[in-house]
């Protein structure tokens, strides 16, 4: 078996080989699939990420966006990642940012790392799906992010500071709506935050 032609020719079509699904395409076991891609880990072709996942490192898509519903089936983009791509933010995080239902938590490897917080189930929404060159993810709408952001730095007993926030291009009446299903002071920050906005002293340009 010429496991180097086998993941090259993969890269065209995937950014990420599943060892279960690797050893039933080929015919072999298990444990003979696994031995093969870890040898071309060695080589620099994939990289183990554990559980069974290999990231095809010469695939043309390596940001493991794909890869954010496969370590948590419930879970979404969201936070710091969210707000730098939606324009509400300039601060760049390091890593994915993402919301889920189950077990906090962090995954780091040697080309991205996604981070996982909690949040309860009845907040679980305002999300869609999101397609990558051969995948898919759940990423938060603008205005979720941002309520996220307040809400979890509120928890955490952390500065919820959106002073520096640009909201011009957001659907300020669904940040809004949405914040009603927040808690008191959440609702209270949003309310403050528009009125700003419309007088001027945040969130718009100058």
């Amino acid at each position: 078996m010429d496991w180097a032609k086998f993941v090259t020719e993969k890269s065209r079509e995937a950014a990420v080989l599943e060892l279960d699904q690797v050893a039933a395409e080929v015919g072999v076991d298990v444990d003979v699939a696994r031995q093969g891609l870890l040898r071309q880990e060695q080589r620099g072709l994939v990289e183990h990420l554990g559980k069974g996942i290999f990231l095809i490192r010469t695939s043309r898509d390596t940001s493991g966006r794909e890869l954010i519903n496969q370590f948590r089936p419930d879970a979404y983009l969201s936070l710091e990642s969210v707000l730098r791509e939606s324009g509400v933010s300039t601060q760049s995080p390091k890593y994915l940012t993402c919301i889920t239902t189950g077990r906090r938590g962090e995954f780091r490897s040697k080309s991205f790392a996604v981070v996982y917080k909690h949040i309860s189930p009845k907040l679980f929404w305002g999300f869609h799906e999101k397609r990558t060159l051969y995948g898919s993810y759940k990423v938060a709408n603008p205005e979720k992010a941002i309520l996220d952001w307040i809400y979890l730095a509120r928890q955490n007993g952390q500065p919820a500071d959106t002073d520096e926030f640009e909201i011009s291009q957001i659907d300020r009446g669904k940040l809004l709506d949405y914040s009603l299903k927040y808690p008191k002071p959440v609702q209270q920050q949003i309310k403050d935050l528009l009125a700003d906005f419309a007088a001027g002293r945040s969130g718009s340009p100058t």
